[in-house]
């Protein structure tokens, strides 16, 4: 990766952490719902999405807002669907937990943990159906991979031979259980094997190792015609559901997680290599600041749906 793309992923990365940190703080200010934040998890987001195509889809989960950010979604209309306003991407309606975006090939953001897992097998078999080349990203985390949906999913895209990349997010935590005490072995990608395909385990705190394994996958799926496991390691350092206190976290662990954010890994790179100077860097930050402060003043602004709107796009 060359220096502008590291400094454009920064940037996307340190937008994403200022969406979720306001979205945080609106929830704890009693003007948004409770939300399920990603922070600790940009460098997975952006590095994935990023080596995505156009015509690409995304299917993802309740810790959705960074996958969202880095496919290019607007933060005003992110920000005002969190706060279920009317000029969000699904009117209101969805909340931060169910968002859908289909300009942006964003099929479904699914809060039952791993049903986004099934959902993207069958996307994926009606692009084939259809002949439409490309791949289905899913995101998922370790929590959902310990699912028996994981494994029908997963078995029955090999099987069938579809373009599916499954990107576990590997953030250590299982609402409030932690991985350890429901897996027995570390690594969710060496299950790849066992299903006849490829899989691969990268660090999930640094954007550039995290985007080259995602293209090296999407390349192996081009390749060989079947699904591909990217397990990303990374950490979620802040709670469950917002508001959490966290008590349930041992602390050390925490701080030696936060020690390797992602965003002030990139950051330091840069900084230390000299290709980004401290004045560039105030440049972002303020950048990333004013379109926040845009993005939380539109929300504000747009109205709650009308009652007659709960009546609308519904199927069933």
């Amino acid at each position: 990766m060359n220096t502008e793309w590291m400094i454009e992923a920064l940037e996307r990365m340190m937008l994403i952490r200022a969406h979720e940190e306001t979205a945080a703080a609106l929830q704890q200010a009693g003007r948004a719902p409770g939300s399920c934040t990603a922070i600790g998890g940009e460098a997975s987001a952006v590095g994935v999405v990023w080596a995505l195509g156009e015509d690409d889809e995304i299917l993802t989960n309740h810790r959705s807002a960074g996958h969202l950010l880095a496919r290019g979604a607007d933060p005003n209309r992110l920000l005002a669907e969190i706060m279920g306003r009317q000029d969000g991407y699904c009117g209101g309606k969805s909340g931060p937990l169910h968002v859908s975006a289909s300009e942006l090939g964003v099929v479904l953001t699914s809060t039952i943990v791993g049903g986004e897992l099934a959902l993207a097998t069958g996307v994926a078999l009606s692009r084939r159906m259809a002949g439409r080349e490309g791949v289905v990203a899913c995101f998922f985390g370790d929590g959902a991979a310990c699912q028996g949906r994981f494994h029908e999913s997963v078995n029955l895209a090999a099987v069938w031979g579809l373009p599916v990349l499954y990107v576990c997010e590997n953030n250590h935590w299982q609402a409030f259980v932690h991985r350890d005490e429901t897996m027995l072995v570390d690594s969710i990608a060496a299950r790849a094997p066992g299903y006849g395909i490829e899989g691969a385990r990268v660090d999930g705190t640094d954007v550039i190792a995290v985007h080259e394994a995602a293209r090296h996958a999407i390349a192996r799926i081009a390749e060989t015609g079947r699904p591909y496991l990217l397990e990303t390691v990374t950490y979620r350092l802040r709670g469950h559901f917002e508001p959490d206190d966290m008590a349930y976290v041992d602390p050390q662990e925490h701080a030696s997680w936060a020690a390797r954010d992602p965003i002030d890994l990139l950051r330091n790179r840069l900084v230390g290599s000299g290709a980004l100077d401290r004045a560039t860097l105030d440049g972002i930050e303020a950048r990333v600041a004013r379109r926040i402060s845009m993005a939380e003043a539109f929300a504000s602004a747009s109205p709650f749906p009308a009652p007659e709107a709960l009546t609308t796009h519904v199927y069933a």
